[in-house]
């Protein structure tokens, strides 16, 4: 049975926090996919600079798993497809590692720390908690979608 379609105009794809597989970022990369093949990503990037780290650490390139969703494939199946398909084949404690340190990084270089505190000025300058990539993807898919800061 062929999975729905994310509509990423009326709600956000899931937090990047949600895991698959224990990946990190799976489940949210999954939706802005389906949303992407379905014309409903609405202001969301598929193959954005963070999915990219997702890429680059399972071997996989966008435009194959693209295809793969293209199927309708659920989650699971997905799962199953990356683990084969995977060109770097990483063990469960280096997904783990790998999704325990997304869930922390935050800006290292210049340009995106000033990014990073510019945006948090103007959507949430008393919140003192944002500190990662995953809290201003957490706060901006709030904040787009009608909460206040």
């Amino acid at each position: 049975m062929p999975t729905s379609t994310p509509d990423l105009t009326q709600r956000p794809p899931r937090s990047a926090r949600v895991r698959l597989g224990g990946f990190a970022l799976l489940p949210r990369l999954l939706d802005k996919a389906r949303a992407t093949l379905g014309g409903k990503q609405g202001e969301y990037h598929y193959d954005c600079p963070l999915d990219k780290h997702w890429f680059d650490f399972v071997g996989i390139s966008a435009e194959a798993l693209l295809a793969e969703l293209s199927k309708g494939r659920g989650d699971g199946e997905i799962l199953e497809w990356v683990t084969a398909n995977s060109q770097t084949k990483p063990s469960m404690v280096a997904i783990l590692a790998w999704s325990a340190y997304h869930d922390q990084r935050g800006p290292t270089d210049v340009e995106s720390r000033q990014y990073f505190n510019d945006y948090q000025a103007k959507v949430g300058p008393k919140r003192e908690d944002i500190a990662s990539w995953f809290d201003v993807l957490d706060l901006d898919d709030y904040v787009s979608f009608g909460g206040v800061a």
